[in-house]
């Protein structure tokens, strides 16, 4: 049994180029680490429905770990294999917080089989940041005018949208609020102009997420190599056997990681797998 049993790969900034391409090279690679005996697993801050377009091409048959850890599912079936609730109590408070920071907000939940994935209070906002992903996920999204008040059962993620420093300070009022109750993650996906400030349970990260679906196997962190870019990417990154940061990671987390590979748009994940298939 070779050294390393579980490859996990955040999608952007890693898994795809800068132009969200799935690269031909990069498949392939994958496609190598999966015959050598070693799982794939995606884990990603992307709600579920925006993962699975890439389970076909990469012939992955392992659950997704989705919402930067908050909602795990088989692509299969669509079947939820973990899903972490915010507290009732604690969802309430960071609703009403980040209203009270002067920001719209959105709520995710486990909906893909009703058609749909998050909640919204109003279809109008302010913010220009939320404007353009409510107009790049249109249909994706449920109206529910008392979300703030009386929100529906079985939420996992809340987030607002805005500029740097506005969710910086969004974080910062909430961990006021709340310490020690909550994760959250200040970063952008490249598909919008605006940053989020994700919000979920205390302790649920992408590596919270991978540590379950490994134990299951009876794999051991010291047999799992975790790749990814941005600062959700952290914990796994330094918990993993072998932590990488992509060349294009920001400088904290590349100050996480064991070794830096190249670019995304480079086919950074290949020389990874080589690193990988060496070991073997």
């Amino acid at each position: 049994m070779g050294r390393f049993r579980l490859l996990v790969v955040d999608i952007d900034g890693t898994l795809v180029n800068s132009r969200d391409e799935l690269t031909a090279e990069t498949r392939a690679a994958l496609g190598r680490a999966g015959r050598a005996g070693i799982r794939v697993v995606l884990a990603t801050g992307r709600r579920y429905s925006r993962t699975l377009h890439l389970v076909e091409p990469l012939e992955i048959d392992v659950p997704l770990v989705t919402a930067s850890g908050a909602l795990v599912k088989d692509p299969r079936t669509h079947q939820t294999l973990f899903r972490a609730e915010l507290d009732r109590a604690v969802l309430l408070e960071v609703l009403a917080t980040i209203v009270q920071c002067g920001y719209d907000v959105l709520a995710c939940a486990d909906t893909y089989a009703q058609g749909f994935d998050f909640y919204c209070a109003r279809e109008e906002t302010k913010s220009p940041e939320l404007a353009e992903y409510l107009r790049l996920n249109e249909g994706c999204g449920r109206i529910w005018p008392d979300l703030v008040e009386n929100p529906p059962e079985g939420i996992f993620s809340a987030f607002a949208m805005g500029t740097l420093q506005q969710m910086r300070a969004v974080e910062e009022q909430l961990h006021r609020r709340l310490p020690g109750r909550l994760q959250t993650n200040v970063l952008r996906s490249p598909r919008y102009i605006g940053y989020m400030c994700e919000v979920t349970a205390a302790g649920v990260t992408k590596w919270s997420a991978v540590e379950r679906l490994a134990a299951a196997w009876g794999i051991e962190p010291s047999q799992i190599c975790a790749v990814g870019d941005d600062v959700n990417d952290i914990p796994m990154i330094q918990a993993a056997g072998l932590g990488v940061a992509m060349g294009n990671a920001l400088p904290e987390v590349k100050a996480a990681a064991d070794r830096i590979a190249p670019s995304q748009d480079a086919d950074g994940l290949v020389q990874v797998v080589q690193w990988l298939l060496l070991e073997q």
